[in-house]
């Protein structure tokens, strides 16, 4: 054995005890504890040793699970960016058609308020024109009939329409309806009537210093009564036939005569200076009052109208026979119609009109 070589400690121990000999006792105790150190630390190494290994082992299936794991992992993230991009995708493709949609559904509420608003205003146009000529005709007529048929029309129009937005002016035709029915209006039809009825008779109205006919004012002869002579052949120097014949002459003569003269009562000197050629323009005249007094009336001027019944009323008593019963018929038709007359106006629809500006201006 060379110097460098190491010396095992059991030799040593064994040398040792064979050069010390009793006094190795001493020696042998470390020796045993030295040996059990060496076990111990051998069966410790072993355990650690087998511990590590155990890590090993672990670490390894771990970084072998981990590695798995991690593969599995960026597929899971490789799928997932693409779900992601295709949810990106798909997202924009629904962003746009909600866009498409979204545009769509305001164009069409659009033009459905659009549509809404011009069948509204096609409405309220309609309306203020059948209004308006109503009005116009119940200018004309005089009467407010055609106001109330053009206002309960339109009413039906509007609860047909259901618009929430027109109600004002529906509240509005019921209040000018009221007003309407409430309001005193003058009968101008039944009054034109009368003044048509008036102006046809006034050429068959009798004057006041008109001569009577003679037809009229001769009675009738009365026949001669047949005698038993009239059988028998004519003899005209017949004492019975002479005396028939002279008192029929007489007759004739004495008729003439009192048309000659005729002693009447004539209150008005303006009736009894009035030249039998005047007689026409004198009717004419009254015609003519007649037909402005109707004019008056149609146009709304009533003051006008008054004035000019007046003045006929003044010529049918100034001019003709108040005694006949042609004239008196007519004065009494022309005191009707003077009371017929009022001074109240036709009522506008002022209210109903400014609603109905005010719904077409979309108010």
């Amino acid at each position: 054995m060379s110097d460098s070589e190491p010396v095992s400690p059991v030799l040593t121990a064994a040398t040792a005890e064979r050069v010390t000999g009793p006094d190795a006792a001493p020696s042998h105790l470390w020796w045993w504890l030295t040996a059990a150190i060496a076990a111990t630390g051998l069966l410790l190494s072993a355990l650690l040793w087998q511990k590590v290994g155990n890590m090993q082992e672990e670490l390894a299936r771990r970084s072998t699970d981990s590695a798995a794991q991690s593969v599995e992992a960026r597929t899971l993230a490789r799928q997932a960016q693409e779900a992601t991009r295709d949810a990106a995708a798909r997202l924009a493709l629904l962003e746009t058609r909600l866009s498409e949609v979204s545009l769509q559904r305001t164009q069409l509420e659009e033009l459905m308020q659009s549509l809404s608003r011009s069948r509204d205003e096609n409405l309220v146009v309609d309306l203020e024109s059948a209004l308006r000529l109503a009005q116009q005709q119940a200018q004309l007529t005089g009467s407010a009939e055609p106001l109330l048929a053009a206002l309960r029309t339109a009413d039906q129009r509007l609860a047909r329409a259901a618009q929430p937005r027109l109600n004002p002016l529906q509240r509005a035709i019921a209040r000018d309806v009221e007003r309407i029915k409430a309001t005193t209006v003058t009968d101008v039809p039944g009054m034109l009537l009368k003044l048509d009825e008036l102006t046809r008779g006034v050429d068959e109205l009798p004057l006041a210093n008109a001569m009577p006919s003679v037809a009229a004012a001769r009675p009738a002869a009365p026949a001669p009564a047949r005698t038993a002579s009239a059988v028998a052949p004519m003899d005209w120097l017949d004492s019975a036939r002479l005396r028939v014949w002279w008192h029929g002459t007489l007759q004739a003569v004495r008729d003439e005569a009192r048309g000659l003269l005729r002693v009447s009562r004539i209150d008005q000197p303006e009736a009894a200076l009035l030249a039998p050629e005047q007689a026409f323009f004198l009717r004419e005249n009254l015609k003519l009052k007649l037909l402005n007094v109707r004019l008056g009336l149609l146009s709304r001027q009533t003051a006008s109208a008054r004035a000019d019944l007046a003045s006929a009323s003044a010529m049918l008593t100034k001019y003709f026979d108040p005694g006949a019963r042609r004239t008196q018929a007519s004065a009494q038709l022309l005191l009707q119609v003077q009371a017929q007359m009022k001074s109240s106006e036709l009522p506008r629809l002022d209210e109903t009109l400014a609603a109905l500006a005010t719904a077409a201006a979309g108010r």
